[in-house]
């Protein structure tokens, strides 16, 4: 009886397979949402930095945008159409608001959606 009990420790072939199969698709998953989340954080960094700038507020709604353009454009932002942006300004304040899908191609013809909605309001100081 120990005999059988010996040869019968660790895990067979196929759970050896599943387990590193598991591991994979995670890695997977990670390999594409990472890149989704750190150009939110972009995006993020770039509307605080507009934030920071306290004569934003009393500028008109084209200004803010070409100025959030050039922070975008410095942090290589590409996935943002205008039509993302979307921005309210008037008596000494504005709301900048970005709000987007992400997809990225997972497997086959699965893809994997993020919806990012981010907004700051800017207020004379």
């Amino acid at each position: 009886m120990n005999k059988n009990h010996a040869r019968q420790q660790g895990m067979t072939f196929i759970g050896v397979v599943i387990v590193l199969g598991l591991i994979a698709f995670f890695v997977l998953v990670a390999l594409k949402l990472v890149p989704l989340y750190l150009e939110n954080f972009k995006i993020v960094s770039s509307l605080q930095s507009l934030k920071s700038d306290p004569d934003l507020a009393g500028k008109s709604a084209p200004e803010i945008m070409t100025l959030l353009n050039r922070r975008l454009d410095i942090n290589e932002v590409r996935r943002l159409t205008p039509k993302d942006i979307e921005i309210k300004a008037g008596s000494g304040r504005a709301v900048v608001r970005i709000k987007y899908e992400a997809r990225e191609s997972f497997i086959g013809n699965v893809d994997i959606v993020a919806k990012f909605d981010d907004s700051v309001e800017l207020t004379g100081r």
